[in-house]
């Protein structure tokens, strides 16, 4: 046999094996088979374990969940008629890249790229989204999808991702990570850096940030907290002594409740001269959980799914906004460092003074805005379970709504020893207005006309 015959003939047994394999990978189901929520739910965890590991604050958080949840629904709409996309409803989201009229796509599989690839750009160790990508694709491969229809959507997830985080690389995110530092002033009605390490303070200037959905960071102000007053007999002194007097009554279930909201992602240790830090979830990633196991209990599909994730992940990083604006307009100091002066100097909170100013409360702004946000899509009296702090050694809480959650994180800030009462209570007022703009404002479900 000839060197061309040889050729010809390696070239028909390579042709056969392609045709085998593509035998052996056809399957008429696999756009239903793809559509497994837990695809979705593992992608969303794993963004929350990088999170933790990365050790990014609360605001920060919010924004990281916030963008690949777009992305993920937008590489998705285009498979359910009933919902429609969000551009033109958030800020500055126009134009992104549609699907090749007349080809085949699997939109789950792009969506589960779009949400990947644009949380890995978001995060600090990439390598851990990596691997998991790497599983991921093998899991999904094991579907036999076509291989064209595979690589196809796989390419269009990518496109919006690169579309989405332009749109993100607006937001003045980049801008504000070279704005000052905060200035400590010489006021004692302001906020300082607490014990144990005297950080500073936590993203001043977050009400740069380009809101979602609400029309500014100031939109929703709270009224002005209650004026410093070290007079024994002011409204602000009764207020700081509830705090006092709360954390040293030291009743079990109190302390229970705050350790379980505490979502601190960094709680620094101090034996001696040796310091070790504890890394946790954040309230974001909290009710980024407590998402999870709605979708779980009321089966949400894909799209559902996918949908829930968006809208609460919204609410959060429209209410940290909003909460931020308050926080460093106030800029009120934290009970720990007035009890330590004006009353006690060996007193120290439950919880870890975090390092930001007192009022509002961020869980109680978010955590409401959360609440509002699921309670509009799965119903109001939904009890749940909340398992999510499992694995960072707390036990579960039941619940019987979303509100009652929400009621329950922002008290436990007073039984936590890190806030009065006025930024528990008008940070409430503050995430049910977010959250309830919001929902009147997005709208992801198309509507039907005289329906509300």
């Amino acid at each position: 046999m000839n060197l061309s015959s040889k050729v010809i003939g390696m070239l028909l047994s390579i042709g056969l094996l392609l045709s085998a394999s593509n035998c052996k990978k056809a399957n008429p189901n696999y756009q239903d088979d793809i559509k497994q929520t837990r695809f979705f739910h593992e992608s969303m965890r794993k963004l929350t374990d990088v999170i933790v590991h990365d050790i990014f604050s609360p605001p920060v958080a919010s924004r990281i969940y916030a963008y690949p949840s777009i992305a993920a629904y937008e590489a998705l709409v285009h498979d359910y008629p009933d919902y429609q996309s969000l551009q033109g409803q958030l800020t500055d989201l126009s134009a992104l890249p549609k699907p090749e009229s007349g080809k085949t796509y699997c939109y789950p599989v792009a969506s589960l790229n779009a949400f990947l690839l644009t949380g890995k750009t978001l995060i600090f160790s990439e390598e851990k989204i990596e691997e998991f990508e790497a599983q991921l694709a093998e899991d999904i491969k094991s579907l036999n999808l076509p291989a064209d229809v595979y690589e196809r959507s796989m390419a269009y997830g990518a496109d919006i991702s690169k579309a989405v985080l332009a749109w993100a690389n607006e937001d003045n995110y980049k801008q504000t990570r070279t704005f000052p530092k905060y200035t400590i002033p010489n006021d004692p009605a302001k906020w300082r850096p607490t014990p144990p390490d005297y950080m500073d303070g936590i993203e001043p200037h977050w009400d740069k940030i380009r809101p979602f959905v609400i029309d500014s960071s100031k939109q929703f102000l709270p009224p002005p907290p209650t004026p410093y007053d070290s007079d024994k007999q002011s409204k602000f002194w009764k207020e700081m002594m509830e705090v006092y007097e709360v954390t040293k009554a030291n009743k079990e279930e109190n302390n229970t409740i705050a350790k379980f909201w505490d979502c601190n992602p960094y709680v620094s240790h101090h034996k001696g001269h040796v310091m070790f830090a504890t890394k946790k979830i954040t309230p974001g990633g909290h009710w980024i959980g407590i998402t999870e196991i709605a979708c779980n209990l009321k089966e949400a599909d894909f799209m559902q799914t996918v949908e829930a994730y968006t809208r609460v992940s919204i609410a959060l990083a429209d209410g940290f906004i909003a909460c931020w604006a308050e926080k460093y307009t106030s800029n009120l100091v934290r009970p720990e460092t007035v009890i330590n002066q004006l009353l006690d100097e060996d007193w120290v909170p439950l919880l870890q003074t975090p390092p930001f100013p007192e009022y509002t409360s961020g869980h109680s702004v978010i955590s409401r805005a959360a609440a509002v946000t699921l309670t509009e899509l799965y119903g109001d009296n939904f009890a749940y379970l909340d398992s999510v702090e499992v694995k960072y050694g707390l036990p579960s809480r039941s619940f019987d709504s979303f509100y009652k959650a929400s009621e329950e994180a922002a008290v436990s800030r007073l039984y936590g020893g890190i806030h009065y009462r006025p930024a528990i209570d008008y940070g409430v007022d503050q995430g049910q207005k977010v959250g309830e703009f919001i929902d009147k404002n997005l709208i992801t479900r198309k509507r039907q006309i005289g329906e509300k």
